[in-house]
This record gives C-alpha cells, structure tokens and sequence, in this order.
C-alpha cells in the first residue's frame, strides 16, 4: 500500500520542480500563480499575485474556470512545503496542462529565504 509520502515522490519524479532562486522569474513569466493550501493558511500570508485554490477544489476549479482552461498557460504553484503542489501539478500534467511547475520548498522557503508576502486586507469593526 502506497503512503502519501510514496505520491509525493512519485509525483516530484514526474513534475518540473523549481528552486527558490528559480521562482521570482518564473513568476513573472508565469500567467498564473497557484497557491493550493487552504483558505486559513493563504490569510496568514501569500505570495503576492497569487490566487487560491486549495488542493482539494483544483480539478474542478480548473474545469469550471475558463480562464484557466487553456492548456497552455505558465504557471506556477505552492504549498507550504510542496508535496501538495507535487500532487496538483501531477493531476494538472495528467489533465493536460503542459507548462506547469512547482515550487521546491513552497512557502516555508519562499519564507525562510526572506521573499515578500502579502496578507489579505481584514475587515475593521471600529
């Protein structure tokens, strides 16, 4: 019986896996950037530009958004520490999608190497 770690290795095995010091420019280059954590983790702090959509809701998102539909667009995703990217990225390359890479590390790196975040503006009550 396979673990979640044995995916996660099947699936960086399958998938183009960037560094940190790869990801700024691949970023900018990308069309979109996917962050696949859960809503809770993206409010404590994202990578700018980034859009949310949590693992569990990436194939439907992708089918159902037309924006994201073209097989050919550039992007970029992360995790907190990039086995659920792997995943996403693997189901994404399995849909279709043809220029897809995941960041090595996700945002614990992108954190730990002193890149910018963002936070979604909260709402006052005062």
């Amino acid at each position: 019986m396979k673990t979640a770690h044995d995916l996660v290795v099947a699936a960086k095995a399958a998938i183009e896996e960037i560094s940190i010091d790869q990801a700024s420019k691949a970023i900018q280059e990308a069309d979109l950037l996917i962050d696949v954590r859960e809503a809770d983790e993206f409010a404590q702090g994202h990578l700018p530009g980034a859009v949310l959509v949590p693992r569990g809701l990436l194939e439907f998102k992708l089918s159902g958004t037309p924006a994201m539909s073209a097989r050919d667009l550039q992007i970029v995703l992360y995790c907190k520490t990039s086995g659920r990217a792997a995943l996403a990225a693997a189901a994404m390359k399995d849909m279709g999608y043809l220029h897809v890479r995941s960041i090595a590390g996700g945002y614990d790196a992108w954190l730990a190497a002193g890149k910018p975040i963002t936070r979604p503006d909260q709402p006052s009550f005062e």
